[in-house]
């Protein structure tokens, strides 16, 4: 079995800065995309930010320039720095990992962390 575990989202103020976490356990012989959802109500999930095993990373056209995603291979853990937050931010993040595990390909995802950006 594969586990992802989610921390750091929270409430902050427009123009503020958050960086969530997302470490996964378990049954792993290989990491290959990692990636970062949000879902605000009403709306349907969408990509965020993702980045590969080689390091390429892909943004979402409205958190270019403001967030950066990252991960460290060592302890299978993905970061998504958010800067300049604005209340459009405002959603549940998901982690989403793509994994070999013995025997089989899974992609799981992560329980999910609110972030509400308010004043």
């Amino acid at each position: 079995q594969v586990q992802l575990v989610e921390s750091g989202g929270g409430l902050v103020q427009p123009g503020g800065s958050l960086r969530l976490s997302c470490a996964v356990s378990g049954s792993i012989i290989r990491v290959l995309v990692m990636g970062w959802y949000r879902q605000a109500p009403g709306k349907e999930r969408e990509l965020v930010a993702s980045i590969t095993s080689g390091g390429s990373t892909n943004y979402a056209d409205s958190v270019k320039g403001r967030f950066t995603i990252s991960r460290d291979y060592a302890k299978n853990t993905v970061y998504l720095q958010m800067n300049s937050l604005n209340p459009e931010d405002t959603a549940v993040y998901y982690c989403n990992t793509e994994i070999l595990t013995p025997g089989r390909w899974v992609r799981p995802w992560g329980q999910g962390t609110q972030v509400t950006v308010s004043s």
